[in-house]
């Protein structure tokens, strides 16, 4: 190895392929029993992704919630986003849908 060159290792993350994210699901206004309805929906929907929910946390407000979920792969991600049924709920729902932002992790 060459002096002041540094070798940097793929993670075990990285080789396996597993994706971690972390969602920030916002309620719309007045419709928290509607959005979480919608959350478990949807939810329920991971497993044939190859994705699940490590955890899942609600705000105490219930107008917000936090959610720790793993995917096998990132093309598991990718067709859970474009799952019809998924794609179904969020129009059925309408304007009560949630608002979700998502951030990709890695454990330090």
């Amino acid at each position: 190895m060459e002096s002041g060159r540094s070798v940097t290792m793929p993670s075990e993350t990285e080789l396996s392929g597993e994706l971690l994210l972390v969602a920030i699901v916002e309620m719309s206004p007045g419709q928290a029993a509607a959005g979480q309805r919608y959350e478990d929906t949807v939810l329920g929907l991971l497993g044939r992704h190859g994705g699940s929910v490590e955890r899942r946390m609600r705000g105490t407000d219930s107008a917000t919630e936090v959610q720790l979920i793993r995917f096998r792969s990132r093309a598991g991600y990718e067709s859970f986003m474009v799952d019809p049924n998924r794609l179904g709920y969020r129009d059925g729902i309408g304007d009560a849908a949630p608002t979700t932002r998502v951030v990709e992790v890695r454990d330090l």
